[in-house]
């Protein structure tokens, strides 16, 4: 199925979508070679996203297109973060939905979801495998960092960027 950004729905998160949303990060991880400890492939609240996303300034959307989950992504106020920001979170996005400008919606929209909450910057760790997520990163701004910030528990993600709003 050739998919268009213009035929699909992005839309809040909703109890029923934890699995799927499961299955989608697990599998994207294991697909680069990044199901390792330290990742949100062993994290449990990978399985209930939905209960996550009720934290206060959280937002997590989900990408869909005929009924068929393609991904999603998410901004949330990390434990330990400097105030005033936000984590991106939790992009992700199955293999036939990238390459089409999904992953840059979905940016934006956490980007102006996250201006709208306050937040004057937006922080992300990621791994030197997802090629491509890096890429667009960089585009939308996002500088690299020496060290994590704030206390996410991922410690076997070893990139860390951060954009200001």
């Amino acid at each position: 199925m050739e998919l268009s950004v213009s035929e699909i729905n992005i839309r809040s998160i909703c109890p029923a979508d934890n699995p799927a949303l499961a299955a989608i990060i697990r599998n994207t991880l294991a697909e680069f070679g990044a199901d390792v400890p330290g990742t949100v492939f062993y994290d449990p609240t990978t399985d209930s996203l939905f209960e996550l996303f009720q934290e206060p300034k959280a937002a997590y959307f989900v990408a869909e297109a005929d009924g068929k989950m393609l991904g999603g992504g998410g901004i949330f106020p990390t434990e330990g973060l400097p105030a005033g920001t936000c984590e991106l979170v939790k992009m992700y996005l199955l293999p036939e939905a990238r390459g089409i400008g999904l992953g840059r919606t979905l940016i934006e929209k956490c980007l102006e979801t996250a201006r709208e909450k306050g937040f004057q910057q937006v922080y992300l760790e990621t791994l030197d495998e997802l090629h491509l997520a890096l890429k667009i990163y960089a585009k939308f701004g996002f500088e690299y960092l020496k060290a994590p910030m704030g206390n996410s528990r991922h410690f076997g993600c070893g990139l860390w960027m951060l954009k200001k709003l």
